[in-house]
């Protein structure tokens, strides 16, 4: 069973994932050609129940590695959307101070370590992350969000091997939108469930809907709480879908009715549907957090504007550092 308030706070989550892609997706059309946005913008669209159903069993403190596509992990861990925008339009107040951009947002104060452009990058980084937790005895957590394209990489094999001998406390959620850019997931991979993968290294497998928050909440309350008494990893696959093109720049070569069909397993409908049926929550509830969550984008869209850019000389500084 799960709290009323938890399951209204999942679809108020996933509609703030939601609205703010939209919104970036319609400001990065509008204002590319000025330079406003840095680099591609790789939206979440379709995918909000699993960043949603593991951070919300996470502490604080606990730690998140994100990927390219990764506005959703931040929301969904507690991240300001008024810093997320500010960012992605590369100004000083943003989450990475305006250098990031989209692909490198970063706040450790809420336990956001970063975004990567690096498919799997996260990956071996997330081990840095729980041997520390291992080492100093805490119970503290590591989600690591990463691709069907990353599962093929060496460092995911690599990674799994090492958490598993060491037990550490690292939740490997692999968001199988079934694309890899444009590459089809039954392509690149020679099993049909990634998640089985587990069995080589001894740790506990899943293969979920990643499109039900609900399971997904549920499988990564287990799988934390194993991690939290030292129990060792877990290797979570959520079978889901991106809705949108890889990125704002690249030709999608999907067939329309794909993404049609796919629509129809739209998490927000899933959940909305059963949240009515059990008379949670009516039209004018969700209405009242629609209109609060465009409220706050409009927020976060003057604030971006009228933010600053990076000071020039601090990024030299930066360089000279680097250079050293």
């Amino acid at each position: 069973m799960i709290e009323k308030d938890k399951l209204i706070n999942f679809l108020y989550l996933m509609y703030k994932i939601r609205y703010f892609e939209e919104y970036a997706k319609k400001l990065y059309k509008e204002n590319l050609l000025e330079g406003n946005f840095l680099g591609a913008l790789h939206t979440y669209i379709g995918e909000e129940a699993i960043a949603v159903g593991v951070c919300s069993e996470l502490r604080k403190d606990d730690v998140v590695f994100s990927t390219h596509r990764g506005h959703g992990h931040y929301i969904a861990k507690g991240g300001s959307i008024k810093k997320l925008l500010a960012e992605i339009m590369g100004k000083s107040t943003g989450t990475s101070r305006g250098y990031g951009g989209s692909m490198h947002l970063f706040e450790p104060e809420i336990g956001f370590l970063g975004g990567n452009g690096i498919v799997g990058g996260g990956l071996s980084l997330s081990i840095g992350a729980g041997y520390t937790f291992f080492y100093k005895n805490k119970d503290n957590v590591c989600v690591c969000f990463f691709g069907d394209g990353a599962a093929c990489q060496g460092v995911f094999h690599e990674s799994l091997n090492i958490a598993s001998l060491w037990k550490l406390p690292v939740i490997f959620v692999c968001e199988n939108n079934c694309y890899a850019v444009t590459t089809p997931v039954e392509k690149a991979i020679s099993v049909k469930n990634i998640g089985i993968r587990a069995i080589g290294y001894g740790i506990t497998g899943k293969v979920i809907d990643g499109n039900d928050v609900i399971q997904v909440y549920e499988t990564a309350k287990e799988a934390i709480e194993r991690a939290r008494k030292g129990e060792g990893p877990t290797l979570i696959e959520c079978k889901t879908y991106r809705i949108d093109p890889h990125c704002q720049v690249i030709k999608d070569t999907r067939k329309k009715e794909e993404i049609e069909k796919w629509r129809e397993k739209d998490p927000i409908i899933i959940l909305e549907k059963k949240l009515k049926e059990c008379n949670l929550i009516n039209e004018n509830d969700i209405e009242k957090f629609k209109e609060e969550i465009l409220k706050e984008l409009k927020e976060a869209e003057e604030f971006a504007i009228k933010s600053p850019f990076p000071d020039v000389e601090e990024f030299k500084i930066y360089c000279k550092r680097e250079e050293a």
